[in-house]
């Protein structure tokens, strides 16, 4: 039997992990759902509501777009955080290190359940709530007659996946971005085994430090580097975009890998 990685092993650990991480990870979803349709809720247009409307004469749910950014980084974040901090209670921790699976089936598992099941679980449900709100609207749609100016027709509202996956520029835009939820969990995830206490703010100061150095050396660089030098008008020509968002896509990419190999090592040390 393969001691690095067997199938019929992997799969009794992810029912074992199940077990432990389900029930937690179950509450959440529905805190998640209660969250959304409370948001939802409240802000979408009604006729009893002034500014009903956007600059385009639409009903306004632009709102989705910052609660699906936010609300989706702090589900996802919380989720990987958790997973791996009952290594930091050490009675606990030795039974879990016990357990008869390999340091990498209990790794990967782990990517399993905070990047993969998790990322699934938040679009699967913000799909579904933005879906009914979305029908609820468009079936009362007479309810907000008379309130465009020149009676004009009010259109019906699209969903928030109908938006983006009909939408050339936003498909493009979003391939580019696609490896950023990985990002994150693999960062709280790296934080969940790194750290034995307090998993979730050690690892937010701990990025937030990080993202504020690398701003204060960006900018130090760019002054430096244009000091003395004439500014000259340059625009941006499409490929030079396109190169930049290729650019983004692979760092985010290589820093995902990275996480997880230094994950996989610090498991790797808890162990032993």
């Amino acid at each position: 039997m393969n001691n690095t990685f067997n199938i019929n092993r992997f799969g009794l650990l992810l029912k074992r992990q199940w077990l432990d991480f389900g029930k937690i990870y179950l509450i959440s979803l529905v805190v998640l759902l209660g969250i959304v349709v409370g948001f939802y809720t409240y802000s979408i247009p009604s006729p009893l509501k002034d500014n009903n409307f956007d600059y385009d004469g639409n009903l306004d749910m632009r709102f989705r777009y910052p609660l699906f950014l936010i609300l989706g980084f702090v589900f996802i974040s919380i989720v990987a955080s958790s997973y791996f901090n009952i290594l930091g209670q050490k009675s606990r921790a030795i039974l879990e290190l016990m357990t008869p699976a390999s340091v990498f089936e209990k790794f990967l598992a782990g990517v399993v359940y905070t990047s993969v099941i998790s990322l699934f679980s938040y679009l699967l449900i913000f799909y579904l709530t933005d879906l009914a709100f979305v029908k609820y609207l468009n079936g009362h749609l007479d309810a907000f007659k008379g309130l465009l100016p020149n009676n004009a027709i009010v259109k019906p509202v699209e969903t928030i996946t109908h938006q983006v996956f009909n939408d050339e520029g936003y498909r493009k835009y979003c391939s580019y971005f696609f490896a950023f939820p990985f990002l994150i969990t693999s960062i709280f995830l790296l934080g969940s085994v790194y750290f034995n206490r307090f998993h979730y703010i050690k690892t937010a100061l701990s990025v937030m430090v990080f993202i504020g150095l690398a701003s204060y050396l960006v900018v130090k660089l760019s002054i430096w580097l244009m000091e003395g030098k004439v500014a000259s008008h340059h625009h941006f020509r499409k490929e030079d975009k396109d190169w930049i968002l290729l650019l983004i896509l692979l760092v985010t990419s290589i820093i995902t890998l990275i996480m997880w190999t230094i994950t996989y090592i610090r498991l790797k040390e808890k162990e032993v």
